[in-house]
């Protein structure tokens, strides 16, 4: 599985540019999955449903299975949260993972950046980031893409990759 992170502060537009990226590789024929870092506590699971009661009865892991779908939600109660290494080898094989957050670790990634957010690029301080996606010309060592040319940071990434 080839591997390619998208990262940047927060209200930087990392989301969005998943999310065309994503749609854009699964165009071109690739197979994608996704995962996502969140800094603070997240839940999937709502109040009231079965699987939420099975897990606050106590269960450490509820698989919720439909025609559609499958959720696995494992809690950790009071474990460490697993590595990036072990997120990823949970997951089934495919063409490409993209990668939201996880901006210290070793991976290749573009980030993406917008000048509202008033956070300092990341990119000059770390080498793994191979690209910045931007709202505004940058004059940076990296190519510098505008963040909404999907297609040209695609390009980036599947050459980057060798794809």
């Amino acid at each position: 599985m080839k591997i390619y992170g998208v990262t940047g502060w927060k209200n930087n537009g990392k989301t969005g540019l998943m999310e065309r990226l994503v749609a854009e590789f699964c165009a071109r024929g690739f197979s994608v999955s996704t995962i996502k870092h969140a800094h603070h506590s997240t839940d999937v699971d709502q109040p009231g449903t079965d699987s939420y009661r099975h897990r606050a009865a106590g269960a450490s892991e509820v698989v919720l299975a439909s025609p559609n779908r499958v959720a696995i939600m494992q809690e950790l109660r009071g474990a460490g949260e697993p590595s990036f290494t072990e997120l990823l080898a949970r997951l089934r094989p495919v063409d490409l993972v993209l990668v939201e957050g996880f901006k210290r670790e070793a991976h290749p990634k573009i980030e993406a950046y917008r000048t509202a957010a008033g956070q300092p690029l990341i990119a000059p301080e770390n080498a793994t980031i191979r690209a910045v996606a931007s709202d505004v010309p940058l004059h940076l060592d990296r190519p510098v893409f505008d963040l909404d040319d999907t297609v040209a940071i695609a390009d980036f990434i599947q050459k980057d990759l060798g794809m």
